[in-house]
């Protein structure tokens, strides 16, 4: 069986806190991913580079997030209300009314998560050549050197930074990419500012395929990314019900992940 390598979302820093170092923090994870598939994963661990300090007040208040995240969450609330725009108002009274939506449609968990999503978001898409940015990337590449990995399964802000990260980096072939719940085509929020800018396959990846549960709130756009990244294969949609449809684990459990992995 090829070797695996996962690059893990948004709301890792927890494992990072717990067991003290990067390797321990990636073990856990590694240890999470396994026991869904039922394989040996390998994971590489980025979460710290993004952590900027726990933020003041509620953890689900978007006024808490810095001025362009609140931007990035109105903007993903638009893309997935297919361009309805969020009521006007001052930038935070929009984030909220934004945060509110996603609260209404997709229950109480769902504003917490985009608190997150969009910090972490912000901060790694800030600004193309920031000191972070660049550290994320070197440690997907840095985990795809050391492990050597056929396949990488890259979730959802992952999927970012490993798609960057084998441009940036191109020094190993990947036979397979496996996207899952995947920002990479969010209008407005992600997609303008990928590096690059070509919308295409990494060049040392052989073959990359797209998945994306059909209510992942994350996922957008929903028709998937083949028809936005040139060398997409095709989009396999799963179908894993409610909040679960973007977690991880949900995803590596499913028929059409376990297929791509065999």
């Amino acid at each position: 069986m090829p070797p695996l390598l996962g690059v893990h979302g948004v709301g890792n820093y927890k494992h990072f806190r717990q067991a003290g170092t990067v390797d321990g923090a990636a073990a856990a994870l590694a240890g999470r991913w396994s026991a869904a598939l039922g394989r040996d994963f390998a994971v590489a661990y980025y979460a710290h580079h993004l952590h900027r300090g726990t933020p003041q007040g509620p953890g689900d208040d978007p006024a808490a997030l810095p001025d362009e995240a609140q931007d990035l969450l109105v903007a993903w609330v638009e893309a997935l209300r297919d361009g309805v725009a969020v009521s006007q108002g001052t930038r935070t009274v929009r984030a909220r009314q934004a945060a509110d939506w996603l609260t209404r449609r997709y229950g109480a968990a769902a504003r917490a998560f985009a608190v997150v999503f969009c910090r972490e978001v912000h901060t790694y898409l800030a600004k193309p050549g920031s000191p972070r940015r660049v550290a994320a990337r070197r440690a997907v590449a840095d985990a795809v050197a050391t492990h050597r990995p056929k396949v990488v399964v890259a979730h959802s802000l992952g999927s970012v930074v490993a798609y960057e990260a084998l441009w940036a980096h191109p020094e190993h072939d990947v036979d397979l990419l496996v996207t899952v719940g995947s920002p990479l085509g969010m209008p407005g929020v992600v997609a303008p500012r990928l590096l690059p800018a070509d919308a295409a396959r990494p060049p040392r990846v052989a073959r990359w395929v797209n998945v994306a549960d059909v209510g992942d709130p994350v996922a957008v756009p929903r028709t998937g990314l083949r028809d936005l990244f040139t060398g997409v294969e095709r989009d396999v949609a799963v179908v894993m019900g409610e909040w679960r449809a973007h977690g991880v684990s949900s995803y590596l459990r499913t028929p059409e992940v376990a297929a791509l992995l065999e």
